[in-house]
């Protein structure tokens, strides 16, 4: 068994450090927040600035026996993860700091979500895969009640951990089932049985279908959304950027992962499963989100529009399909949580975050750079040309059309016209409306005003630039599945 320790350096930082911080949050109680919270996110730097020296290992590939792998796609999921978390840290710094809420045990759970998600992207067995995203889902349903005073808070905490068992559930019978009719937990065994098998048995059919359930409950597809509008209205509005962006990616990763290396040669089967979860997803997340009047719940429709655009990519397989699912991801990590820094800048007269679609009206007027920031995060989320939001969607819809999916693409096509409609009721509200009620006021943050700048200026006509830069690095970590 090879125990190569170095290529797991990004893991072991985050592991070692966290004792650490959460050693120094004990002792010094609420006196340690600025501590913990500077300290996770340069944690969080160090172990991105590992994975972008080193790269791939040269001693890398399968580790631990076949437990995880130091591959370039985890390198670049793991990459999106830390920086999202990173910035959703540093806003929840100053959200929850003016409440007397910041404990800080805060960004400390989101540091063991983050190594959650790290073992997520590298798992290459189903043992590892249910330890990395136990790992992320426990600490989340903590984040998700972390207002302990805010009844929508613990209402979204339940909710979460109540659905989010039952998904585990179905998860964890599913891959008892795959291990059950091929002898192997690891994906590269579960493949060759899948290969081996002239006509797929009526168990690893039903191990494939119950899989696949859970990991669309994580990556919030329909028909096993149901949680995702309730919890990210109700959770603290950091903890909703974080959950929007970090988990989702991995979620998406790790369903790649399993479908092109453990169930590759089942594609026939898996991709009906795929072709109906991103149609409804797209479908359902457009037309749901017509009618919403809090600005986090759209997002979440809008969250969920999007990871059907993305299973577009992962429909159509193949090296180019995968790689249209990672370059979507990045764009779609920017895009999120930039709209989410913004709407962290709403606040009454009171201090209290607004949240209501209405209350935005004629913020234009007072607020001119940040509405012309929101409206471009809008733009780009309906996928509107020139934005760099429409390039992601054209990939995957490139490579529908490449695998024969011709009609899938139409469709998801048809879809983004539908769900452009309440990105737009946005724009016209800022731009358009009168003022509604008391005037809304924003906070001073010039951090994170430098990170809505970078943002929108990266989903602006200027992030075509980086489609060479992001495409090479999507095409090498694609061509790492194959």
């Amino acid at each position: 068994m090879t125990y190569n320790f170095a290529a797991i350096l990004p893991e072991l930082i985050l592991i070692f450090g966290e004792p650490v911080l959460m050693l120094t949050a004990s002792t010094m109680g609420s006196r340690a927040t600025k501590i913990t919270t500077w300290g996770t996110v340069a944690l969080l730097v160090a172990a991105s600035a590992v994975l972008l020296l080193t790269g791939e290992p040269s001693t890398g590939g399968v580790l631990f026996g076949g437990l995880l792998v130091a591959d370039s796609f985890a390198t670049f999921g793991k990459l999106l993860i830390f920086g999202s978390a990173a910035v959703t840290i540093i806003a929840a710094h100053r959200w929850f700091g003016h409440k007397d809420e910041h404990g800080p045990e805060y960004p400390v759970l989101v540091l063991l979500a983050t190594v959650g998600m790290a073992v997520m992207v590298s798992s290459t067995s189903l043992v590892t895969l249910y330890v990395g995203l136990e790992l992320n889902s426990l600490a989340a349903y903590v984040l998700a009640s972390y207002r302990r005073t805010d009844a929508r808070s613990a209402e979204a905490g339940l909710k979460y951990f109540v659905l989010g068992g039952l998904a585990s559930g179905i998860l964890l019978y599913g891959m008892s089932l795959l291990y059950g009719f091929t002898g192997t937990t690891q994906f590269t065994g579960i493949a060759a049985a899948f290969g081996r098998a002239e006509t797929m048995s009526l168990g690893l059919l039903f191990g494939l279908v119950f899989t696949f359930a859970g990991l669309a409950f994580k990556v919030s597809a329909v028909p096993f959304h149901m949680w995702t509008p309730d919890v990210y209205e109700g959770a603290p509005t950091p903890v909703t950027a974080f959950f929007a962006s970090a988990p989702k990616v991995a979620a998406m990763l790790l369903t790649v992962r399993v479908a092109i290396e453990a169930l590759g040669p089942a594609i026939d089967a898996w991709r009906q499963i795929v072709v109906f979860a991103a149609l409804a997803s797209i479908l359902l997340g457009a037309v749901a989100a017509w009618g919403q009047t809090n600005l986090k719940r759209l997002l979440a429709y809008s969250s969920i529009n999007n990871v059907g655009f993305a299973l577009i990519g992962l429909a159509a397989g193949g090296a180019a399909g995968v790689s249209s699912v990672l370059f979507y991801m990045a764009v779609y990590v920017v895009m999120t949580v930039g709209a989410f820094l913004v709407v962290l800048q709403l606040v009454d007269d009171k201090g209290e975050p607004v949240e209501e679609i209405e209350r935005i009206s004629g913020l234009s007027r007072r607020r001119p750079g940040l509405a012309a920031a929101l409206a471009v995060f809008m733009f780009s989320l309906a996928g509107i040309p020139p934005l760099f939001g429409f390039w992601p969607k054209l990939l995957v819809f490139n490579a529908a059309v490449d695998a024969g999916l011709i009609w899938l693409a139409v469709v998801g096509i048809l879809g983004t016209v539908v769900g452009a409609f309440y990105y737009l009721k946005i724009i016209k509200v800022m731009y358009f409306d009168d003022e509604h009620g008391e005037p809304v006021g924003t906070v001073r943050a010039p951090l994170e005003m430098a990170f809505i700048l970078i943002a929108a200026l990266f989903v602006s006509p200027l992030g075509y630039l980086l489609i060479g830069p992001i495409g090479e690095a999507a095409n090498t970590a694609a061509a790492a599945l194959f």
